[in-house]
């Protein structure tokens, strides 16, 4: 996957990660946010786990940092159930536009923060065209009966995508992408075992609801988050955060096409605008005039 250029990489990740709000909508009845989020990440983890192991990438793991190792978990833990809450809330759109548009922001005053590299201009002026659309979204959300609940579930579920983008960062720089990612995504899904105690997982068995989890666990996180890892090598972190716009674009389409729902005009332009503010970042990931010399580590 080296071969490939960091942003295409991420570009197909954010059309996978585009795919779980639909796939939400359209499990179950008995699928909840909660169990949805934690046997996501079961699944997800079983499987990088499995690949991870028969490539011999477990190895020499012991010299991970403990704090980014946390926080980088911690960030993929949050923001499962955050996100699926967001779009139970506000619908497959709003929901996802909301978390995904959000976590440019964040991730670049972290950024800022742990790496003291202040974000380009060019990154600064697509992140407020961005921001720009969301607010646009968020009123035409209104419109349609859209809870504040869930654009709060998905504002959380951006700091914690945000987090993880720059926690893991740490991990792509060392070259054990697939175990540091495995690693990770294991110690996230013990985090959220208890989300399933109590659970009625009678869904799980049934076509449609093996499908769901098959599909969000293998698909939509494990082979995903691989390419998004694998991505991160050559590609900025604010840079990478931002590209991931393109997941509300799939929802977008998604949801108007496989569940019906149908923002109004005013959501539309804000959608153009984040598509606008994606094409301007998308132009910078192509060129190496962003790296600079990290001066401090998690």
């Amino acid at each position: 996957m080296r071969r490939f250029p960091g942003p295409a990489l991420i570009g197909l990740a954010t059309v996978l990660w585009g795919t779980t709000g639909t796939t939400q909508e359209l499990a179950p009845e008995a699928a909840t946010p909660p169990a949805i989020a934690a046997l996501r990440l079961l699944v997800a983890a079983i499987v990088l786990l499995m690949v991870a192991a028969g490539g011999g990438h477990l190895g020499g793991l012991r010299g991970m940092r403990r704090p980014a190792t946390l926080l980088a978990a911690l960030g993929v833990a949050v923001y499962q159930p955050f996100f699926f809450l967001a779009v139970d809330r506000s619908g497959v759109v709003l929901g996802t536009i909301v978390a995904i548009g959000s976590a440019p922001v964040f991730a670049g005053l972290l950024a800022w923060i742990y790496d003291r590299t202040p974000p380009t201009r060019l990154w600064v002026g697509a992140t407020v065209v961005a921001i720009a659309g969301v607010a646009l979204l968020v009123a035409a959300g209104q419109e349609v009966g859209s809870s504040a609940a869930g654009v709060g579930f998905a504002l959380g579920a951006g700091a914690a995508y945000a987090t993880y983008v720059i926690a893991a960062r740490q991990f792509s720089r060392a070259g054990n992408v697939l175990g540091s990612t495995a690693f990770i995504f294991a110690l996230a899904a013990v985090m959220l075992l208890p989300l399933l105690a109590g659970q009625d997982l009678s869904w799980t068995v049934t076509p449609g609801g093996l499908i769901a989890v098959l599909h969000l666990g293998v698909l939509a996180t494990a082979v995903a988050y691989l390419l998004f890892a694998t991505g991160l090598e050559t590609t900025r972190s604010t840079t990478a955060t931002t590209l991931t716009l393109g997941e509300p674009m799939t929802a977008a389409l998604l949801g108007v096409v496989a569940v019906g729902e149908r923002p109004p005009a005013l959501g539309w332009f804000g959608f153009l605008l984040v598509l606008i503010a994606l094409t301007a970042v998308a132009s910078e990931g192509r060129s190496n005039r962003f790296f600079g010399p990290r001066r401090r580590s998690l």
